[in-house]
């Protein structure tokens, strides 16, 4: 079975994913959606059903009245891990007019609302300056605003990486003025102009390279219920959750 599905083209693997897809997260699944969502025939709709039963034939039964598939009992996922987070994370982007409504698996989408997160202002071509030359090891020179300074000026910078920190982008660049490693916020390039090479890496970036495990608990001054509350949220065991990140991202030094 492995081996099969190993040989599988790139776009009929995609399909049937979809139909794991909308089998798990919808109940069911039909030749219309394979047809709308992918552009197929009925032809090809149906084959690709088949080919899913014959991986999968517990997965879904036929519905006679209702005209479709749904979800057998004993569904056991074959080309999708279900994922809460990739779920959830479409909607925060349909939020956020990130992504189309067209451009999801989901087929009903439920009541949501989400706070946006606010635009931040990158400009794609600073963008694709700074990821350029991360590329191609280079420096270019930037226009940049700093809070420190009443006005922008122009300097060289050598970026090797680009991190979030959960509310801004940054970039983080060999500073050719200060001669130290610095983390600029992308949305406060306002222009780049000249590029040159560069011999800077990130080996030589020791904050950027030093890793750090945060630790996280439940308050102990709340109940026992309280806290196994708070570990279901976090994802705790034994009553704790670890999360490994980058000593760069808990506190950023931009100017």
């Amino acid at each position: 079975m492995d081996s099969d599905k190993s040989e599988l083209r790139w776009g009929v693997a995609q399909r049937l994913e979809f139909i794991e897809f909308r089998l798990f997260w919808e109940g069911r699944v039909n030749r219309s959606d394979l047809m709308e969502q992918f552009g197929l025939s009925v032809n090809q709709a149906s084959a690709d059903l088949n080919r899913y039963i014959g991986f999968a034939p517990d997965n879904m039964v036929y519905d006679k009245s209702a005209r479709t598939y749904v979800r057998g009992p004993d569904y056991a996922a074959q080309f999708l891990k279900p994922d809460a987070s990739r779920y959830l994370a479409q909607l925060r982007s349909l939020a956020d007019g990130i992504m189309d409504s067209d451009d999801t698996w989901i087929a009903e989408l439920p009541s949501y609302d989400a706070a946006p997160t606010p635009a931040r202002g990158v400009n794609p071509v600073t963008l694709r300056s700074v990821v350029g030359a991360i590329r191609r090891s280079e420096a270019i020179e930037v226009k940049y605003q700093s809070l420190s300074r009443p006005e922008p000026s122009w300097r060289w910078i050598a970026p090797h990486a680009i991190g979030f920190d959960g509310f801004r982008w940054h970039t983080r660049a060999f500073c050719q003025a200060d001669e130290v490693f610095k983390d600029f916020l992308l949305s406060r390039i306002l222009a780049t102009r000249g590029v040159e090479a560069s011999d800077v890496t990130d080996a030589a970036d020791a904050d950027w390279q030093e890793h750090v495990t945060l630790e996280i608990g439940p308050h102990p001054e709340l109940s026992e219920h309280q806290k196994k509350v708070i570990a279901l949220d976090y994802g705790m065991r034994g009553g704790k959750a670890k999360i490994k990140v980058g000593s760069g991202l808990i506190e950023f030094h931009s100017q």
